[in-house]
């Protein structure tokens, strides 16, 4: 049964997103997300997977911009902190990139990657204590000692 157009929620044009993105179609899935942000202006879930989409694209600014628009209506997903945090990686924004995965860890912080980049960071920020911390973390946290 197809929904028509008119009558579509937010959630289905983000479902129909989803699924065009794991097709590879990163084209239908943006404008379908666009679409779920037209209907619901603060549906963080569609500005975080459009997100998302450009970061697989390597269109890393545009992710970020993104990311910051899901943050405004999630502040507790751990993880949109953390993708915002790989994506200032890659535009050589290191600071930014310890800031958002520094509320990735306050919010979360039993997630091994999460430390891994952090101590990424901090090494390539020179802060070599804090670098070995966050590396003592992950290892800790990948061979389930008590954290």
């Amino acid at each position: 049964m197809k929904i028509p157009e008119t009558e579509r929620t937010a959630q289905d044009w983000l479902l129909l997103g989803n699924i065009y993105g794991e097709n590879n179609d990163n084209k239908k899935a943006c404008l379908m997300y666009q679409k779920a942000i037209n209907l619901k202006s603060d549906y963080y879930k569609a500005y975080y997977n459009l997100a998302n989409t450009y970061f697989k694209q390597k269109s890393y600014y545009t992710a970020i911009k993104y990311y910051k628009n899901a943050l405004k209506y999630n502040k507790t997903n751990p993880y949109i902190y953390y993708n915002c945090g790989c994506a200032y990686i890659k535009t050589c924004k290191l600071k930014k990139a310890e800031e958002m995965f520094t509320q990735a860890i306050i919010i979360q912080n039993n997630i091994p990657d999460f430390h891994y980049n952090m101590a990424y960071v901090c090494k390539r920020l020179n802060k070599p204590e804090k670098a070995q911390t966050y590396l003592d973390n992950y290892n800790k946290l990948l061979n389930n000692d008590n954290f």
